[in-house]
Parts: structure tokens; C-alpha cells; sequence
């Protein structure tokens, strides 16, 4: 039996948490939040929290193995930092993210000598050194998810770029860890016994570690369900081609050279950006909103709606563990443009549905914009391509491989995974 824990409980980690559930390998799962089927008695709540809230409810197979940590997740989201700053103070204030991971961490850890029947924990980055260190000493299984590229690896395009971007530099929020923390994931990484990652990319990137993990497994997320009758965009003789870009608006994402390629490219091209704008000062970004259509954030299945209206979704990251976007723009109709530095060689193939380009080239984006613009059928059979891909990532599959390599792991332990 296995312990899953994760304080937001996002996309890919509720998918796997219902898949263990239902395959009878899940024990406990801990998070911050488990958001109510019925929030009529939140209504005296702003919107904006609930739909966030909303974001952060879990399936109905998983409910029952829930073990809930909300205090300092609900004055993050309630707003606590910006009412008293030390609050969120980064890594250290009581309702900032580290200690939000780290608080979840140390309360795992006090549970597992409580559970006789636990075989492995499945923990993730920045949230199981205290865990796994007590998991160890109680001969369980420690497996490791490595959400995004190993940080050694991060920390170099991270600062690479930084001297190249000057006037983006303050976006780049991951080069202010301080060592504390980057040693606690070093920590995590040399205590796990797998590490689960979901593109080649993060793979690659713990080669840079001083002792990089003798087991990995790459498996990529799934793709999302579109809604009824959601249908791709076909565009019109004459129309703008429809230009997207979905994530935060930090240089990490590459927006830098997405915006440059729409400044070489003429009026027949529109650029839609979601995401939010990092608190850093950025004069080029803040200019490029008042060019482009901006939205700030939206309800996931609006985001579907939005893809299924554009034309191309453009993902020019230079440091990404996986980028789901890119399997939900797919699953809308839209062919893709992104950089290897994300999931797009393992869920793709240059030409057939979409691009890959180096990281750092706005020539090669605008490039491939303009063969899109110039050749809608082209666009239109790589748009048919992209729909039919992403079908083949489902969210049960990538459970199902997930248990296959723990089982697979723990074959020299007596019995199955869900035996008593």
C-alpha cells in the first residue's frame, strides 16, 4: 500500500492519486485543501477564491483517503501575505510555498509509523526530506516525482539567460532559492529509490547531479477530454492567424522571444496571452500587454474554449518539466509550436503535429507562424494530426504505468502491491 502526498493536489497528481485509489493501492493521500461539492455556504467568499478553490476539489474516488492540512494554504489563498508581507516572505514566511511544502512534509512523516500495512510513499519535489528520512528508517519504498528539470540544470539556463535578457532578469524566480533549499533537494533526490519524471528533458537534466539517480522512469501526463462539440478553429480567407500562449509570463517560459517573433511578423497575426504577470518590474512585458490581448487567469474549461478559438498555441519554454498545455491545446485542435526543452519530443512529431524549435529563437517561431499563416491546410491536417495524438495520453494509462513501475520495484518485497 502506498502513502501519496502533495499540498496543491494539481492536474496530474489528483489523476494519480484517483487511479491508486481504484486500483486498491492507496492508504492515505494529504494535501492542503479538498475544496466542497456544495459551496453554497461560501458565497459570502470573493469569486476570485472560489474559483480558485474550485481548481482544488478532489475526485470522489480520492475523498475517502484524504487527510487534509489547510491553515497556511487557506491564508495563502485568503490573502494573508499581502496584508502582512513577512507572511509570504519567501521560503520563510508562515503561509509562503516552501513552508506550505515543507509544514505538509514533517506532517507526513509523523504519520508513518502509524500505518503497519504501508510499503512505499510516493512524495514530490521540495516536499519529502523529512518523509523520506523517516520512511527509510522503517525500510519503506521512497518514490521521488521530479515535476520539472533537475535544479543544477535550471540553475545554469536560468542564469545563462539572465546575462542575456538583462530587462527579463527579474522574472527568472528561481534563481533566489537559497542553498538550504537546493540542498534539502539534493537531499530528496539521493534518499529516493525511483524517480518518476514526465518527459525526457527532466531525464536528461539529473545527469548535472553530483549523483544522478540510478532509477528513473519517464511517463508522460494525459491529455484532457475537450467538452461536447468543441470544435478547431478553421480560419477564413483574410483572417489574423490566431496566436496563443498559456502559462506564467516570466522569461523561464520564453516569452521574451515569443513577443519578438510577433514584432517581425505583420498585422495578419493576433497574439493572445494567458497567464499572470510575475510581481518583478518588467517594462518589455508590461509594453507587450498593452499590444497583445491579456488575460490574467481563467477557469480551466475556458481555457479549452480559448484554444479551440486560436489557430496555434506557441510554448517557447527554456526550462520545463512537462508543459500540459501543450497535450490540452493539442487535444483542442491546435497544432503546436515549442522547444525541446519541454514534453514536446516525447508527445509529438516535427511537421506532423507542430514544431520544435531551438529555445531562444524568435526566427524559428515566427518562421513556423508564417508557414502556418501561408498554408491553412496544412495548419487544418496538422490540427486533425494534433487531436488524434493527444488521444493517446490518457490520464489512466499514465496511472496504470506508474503502478507497473512501483510493483516492478518492489517485486523483490513478498506479495503484490495491495496485499494486506
Amino acid at each position: 500500500m502506498l502513502l501519496l502526498a502533495h499540498p496543491t493536489g494539481n492536474t496530474f497528481v489528483r489523476a494519480l492519486g484517483a487511479g491508486l485509489a481504484q486500483a486498491d493501492v492507496l492508504t492515505e493521500f494529504h494535501t492542503c485543501l479538498d475544496y466542497p461539492a456544495d459551496d453554497s455556504w461560501l458565497s459570502l467568499f470573493p469569486k476570485t477564491w472560489r474559483r480558485q478553490g474550485r481548481r482544488r476539489q478532489l475526485p470522489d474516488a480520492l475523498k475517502p483517503f484524504a487527510r487534509i492540512h489547510p491553515w497556511r494554504e487557506i491564508g495563502r489563498l485568503a490573502g494573508l501575505p499581502r496584508l502582512i508581507p513577512c507572511l509570504g516572505r519567501h521560503e520563510t514566511g508562515f503561509c509562503s510555498v516552501d513552508q506550505i511544502y515543507r509544514a505538509l512534509d514533517r506532517g507526513v512523516a509523523t504519520r508513518l509509523s502509524a500505518l503497519p500495512d504501508l510499503r512505499g510513499v510516493y512524495l514530490y519535489e521540495d516536499g519529502a526530506a523529512s518523509s523520506f528520512a523517516v520512511a527509510r528508517a522503517l525500510g519503506l519504498a521512497c518514490f521521488y516525482d521530479l515535476p520539472i528539470g533537475y535544479w543544477r540544470a535550471g540553475q545554469r539556463i536560468l542564469s545563462e539567460e539572465a546575462e542575456l535578457s538583462p530587462e527579463w532578469a527579474a522574472t527568472l524566480v528561481g534563481l533566489g532559492d537559497s542553498p538550504a533549499k537546493l540542498t534539502r533537494k539534493d537531499e530528496e533526490l539521493a534518499m529516493a529509490d525511483t524517480v518518476f519524471v514526465a518527459s525526457s528533458f527532466t531525464r536528461a537534466t539529473l545527469a548535472e547531479a553530483p549523483k544522478p539517480p540510478k532509477h528513473s522512469v519517464v511517463i508522460p501526463y494525459g491529455a484532457p477530454t475537450p467538452p461536447p462539440g468543441l470544435q478547431a478553429a478553421r480560419r477564413r480567407p483574410g483572417e489574423p492567424l490566431r496566436v496563443l500562449f498559456v502559462g506564467s509570463l516570466g522569461q523561464r517560459k520564453g516569452t521574451r522571444y515569443l513577443l519578438e517573433a510577433l514584432r517581425k511578423l505583420g498585422a495578419e497575426f493576433e497574439l493572445t496571452l494567458i497567464g499572470s504577470v510575475p510581481a518583478a518590474r518588467c517594462d518589455p512585458l508590461m509594453e507587450a500587454l498593452r499590444r497583445h490581448r491579456h488575460i490574467a487567469s481563467l477557469p480551466h474549461a475556458d481555457i479549452l474554449h480559448e484554444m479551440s478559438r486560436h489557430h496555434v498555441l506557441v510554448f517557447p519554454s527554456l526550462f520545463e518539466g512537462f508543459g500540459l498545455v501543450l497535450l490540452e491545446a493539442m487535444a483542442c485542435g491546435l497544432p503546436v509550436i515549442a522547444t525541446p526543452h519541454t514534453a514536446a519530443p516525447d508527445i509529438m512529431r516535427e511537421g506532423c503535429e507542430g514544431f520544435i524549435v531551438p529555445i531562444r529563437d524568435s526566427d524559428a517561431i515566427a518562421t513556423r507562424l508564417t508557414w502556418l499563416a501561408e498554408d491553412e491546410d496544412r495548419r487544418q491536417a496538422m490540427s486533425s494530426k494534433a487531436r488524434t495524438r493527444a488521444a493517446e495520453f490518457t490520464w489512466e494509462n499514465y496511472t496504470q504505468r506508474i503502478i507497473g513501475a512501483i510493483e516492478e520495484r518492489l517485486a523483490s518485497r513478498a506479495g503484490p502491491l495491495n496485499s494486506p
